[in-house]
């Protein structure tokens, strides 16, 4: 068993494709916005960053390398932080395009959705009365009739694909039978401990926020891998990130935080920016006498090819 003292990883996601900017005059939106909050971020203490991209012109989620470059290498040369890349992207984006960046970019860490699963926060849009762009409304409304795809096959194809050049993954599970589907590709060969799984409570469609879920995603993953094969990391979305991420951490586990995951600092405060909330959960690790992991102790665990293999 791993020992209980271990430095605890803290992930930082900086903006999402889940979030609207009606939502927070505070969401990261451009390249510049996006790259400065992941800086401040990976100072504050956050080991690894997480990311997607928007367009600037109107803050929609967007897939298009050319915006990616515009802030990731900005990213790689002001931290040291790892850089993870999602490869889920949006509801309504295809495979080809949720894979058009981490192709080219070829980085140390990718997330990696393991399921399809109905993904929705449309029940928002009815307490929205004030859109700043038009897309909004339907984008968050319609997410009742979307189902986010990640099905055996693409999941292979991502393994594959981005694994030939030393990616490993975030490997975001928001179900127990999730956890399931992981075991399935390492059974296969495909995928090789340390496994860095990122248990996910409270998005409607998946896992909700009672307590005793957390408990049964960490033992069912020390059935399934062993608790001295895999990192188990938690996020909490909405209300329930801090209460869930400090949790995860008695537990022997790392932490999420970011605004993609929740755009408040505590009840009825936005966060400014996700660095805020990376700042509130090491001084709540701190005073629980846990130490906070570096980026390269991170690397060290979770078996990362390293920042100078990557293509930003």
């Amino acid at each position: 068993m791993k020992s209980s003292n271990r430095k605890v990883i803290i992930s930082c996601a900086i903006t999402g494709a889940t979030h609207v900017p009606s939502m927070s005059e505070h969401l990261p939106l451009t390249p510049e916005q996006i790259a400065a909050q992941a800086i401040e971020a990976a100072a504050a203490g956050a080991a690894i960053i997480h990311l997607h991209a928007r367009d600037p012109a109107d803050g929609r989620p967007t897939p298009s390398p050319e915006i990616y470059r515009q802030f990731v290498p900005v990213i790689a040369a002001a931290s040291d932080a790892v850089i993870n890349i999602t490869t889920g992207g949006s509801t309504k984006m295809s495979m080809t395009e949720r894979l058009a960046f981490p192709m080219q970019a070829k980085p140390e860490m990718c997330s990696l959705n393991m399921g399809s699963m109905n993904f929705s926060i449309h029940d928002v849009a009815s307490r929205i009365s004030n859109w700043r762009y038009d897309w909004e409304e339907q984008y968050l409304a319609g997410m009742e009739d979307r189902v986010f795809r990640n099905t055996f096959k693409e999941i292979r194809q991502i393994l594959l694909e981005l694994g030939e050049d030393g990616t490993r993954f975030e490997f975001e599970c928001y179900d127990v039978g999730q956890l399931y589907n992981l075991a399935y590709f390492a059974d296969q060969g495909l995928v090789k401990p340390p496994f860095f799984i990122q248990a996910i409570f409270g998005i409607l469609g998946g896992l909700g926020t009672d307590p005793e879920n957390l408990t049964v995603m960490r033992t069912t993953a020390d059935r399934l891998f062993g608790r001295e094969n895999y990192e188990f990391s938690v996020l909490g979305a909405g209300r329930h990130q801090l209460p869930f991420v400090t949790m995860a951490a008695i537990m022997g586990g790392n932490v999420r935080v970011g605004l993609e995951d929740s755009i408040y600092l505590e009840k009825g405060v936005k966060a400014k920016t996700s660095a805020e909330q990376v700042r509130k959960i090491r001084r709540i690790l701190e005073e629980l006498s846990l130490e906070v992991a570096t980026p390269d102790e991170a690397r060290a665990r979770l078996g990362l090819k390293g920042s100078d293999q990557v293509h930003f």
